[in-house]
């Protein structure tokens, strides 16, 4: 039993060392700012850049994995502006151009594609063209104010748990210094770098915290060095 657990443990050290892993961490629950780091096999490959998170701060979300937290600590809901806490996948790139090459699976944003926030729809939390019976609430992709002009999509709330919240991204900074409805924001020089790094064969993934989860997630993720 020992034996097996420890090789489990060991696997998964391994898968993990492999990973790409974008840490972003803030300092608090309120933090509207927060750190991003780039890792690719335990090694930073970019410098720390400063990044834009929710206008009310964090809360934790619903990801691949979930982090530990008590009742007294946030969570994350549709509509209340705070980024999600937690593990997640990184899905796609999405951009206003239509024939950009990435490692990752690219998506054209055409004006008829909307992402759905309307919790009672069958389609809450996801990407889709309009469809003939509009739900009640949704959010244009390719918006008027470019901060779609390139955008990642977080893995967030996959299961379509109601009222979890839905639509949340990697996507370019409004201004300097604004918060987001709930994503992660930075400038396109940024975004565009990140989005050229990941490569969908070493399955990045969003690790989003404050300081008050670095701990577990440095024992998660022990090769990480910063």
């Amino acid at each position: 039993m020992v034996k097996s657990f420890l090789i489990i443990i060991i696997s998964q050290m391994f898968v993990f060392a492999g990973e790409q892993i974008i840490l972003v961490i803030g300092d608090d629950y309120n933090s509207t700012k927060a750190k991003l780091f780039c890792f690719e096999d335990g090694v930073q490959v970019f410098d720390t850049f400063e990044v834009n998170v929710g206008a009310r701060g964090f809360g934790h979300g619903v990801g691949k994995t979930q982090l530990l937290g008590t009742k007294m600590e946030p969570m994350k809901y549709e509509g209340d502006k705070k980024a999600p806490i937690g593990i997640f996948t990184l899905d796609f790139i999405f951009g206003y151009e239509e024939n950009l090459k990435f490692k990752m699976p690219y998506t054209f944003a055409q004006k008829d594609l909307i992402c759905v926030d309307d919790s009672n729809s069958d389609f809450y939390n996801q990407i889709i063209k309009k469809p003939k019976d509009m739900p009640k609430s949704f959010e244009e992709i390719r918006r008027d104010d470019g901060q779609y002009e390139l955008g990642i999509v977080v893995g967030h709330n996959k299961k379509q748990l109601k009222k979890r919240g839905s639509c949340i991204f990697i996507h370019v900074q409004k201004e300097k210094d604004a918060p987001t409805s709930g994503c992660t924001s930075m400038t396109l020089e940024e975004i565009k770098k990140i989005a050229s790094w990941l490569d969908e064969s070493k399955n990045p993934i969003l690790l989003q915290i404050t300081k008050f989860q670095l701990e577990e997630a440095l024992k998660l993720y022990p090769s990480l060095k910063f």
